[in-house]
């Protein structure tokens, strides 16, 4: 079964671009949104973890979420990707557009 993540921080307390996720666990991470791709109809939005100013790694590492709707609250929920072939259909869409851009 997926995951839910729920963003449960007011916008308006975060810098813009910026969002906190809590996983089942109570777990609260930091993102940075980085875009919303369709693929094959339905919606999934990619997400860069926020790290520590003294991680050497330039490259951020890539959270691929799927758009859906909560039955109960009608508000959108973030659901893990648990089919390898479309996080991976999702994520070379987002470097193909990473890529236009810099051209």
């Amino acid at each position: 079964m997926a995951d839910d993540i729920n963003n449960n921080i007011p916008e308006e307390e975060l810098p813009e671009g910026i969002i906190e996720l809590t996983d089942e666990d109570g777990v609260t991470t930091q993102f940075e949104y980085l875009t919303t791709i369709d693929h094959e109809g339905e919606l999934y939005v990619v997400l860069m973890l926020l790290e520590d100013e003294e991680s050497d790694d330039e490259d951020g590492e890539v959270l691929i979420l799927k758009i859906e709707k909560d039955p109960e609250t009608d508000e959108d929920i973030y659901v893990s990707v648990d089919d390898d072939a479309v996080s991976q259909a999702v994520f070379d869409k987002f470097v193909a557009m990473m890529d236009e851009e810099e051209e």
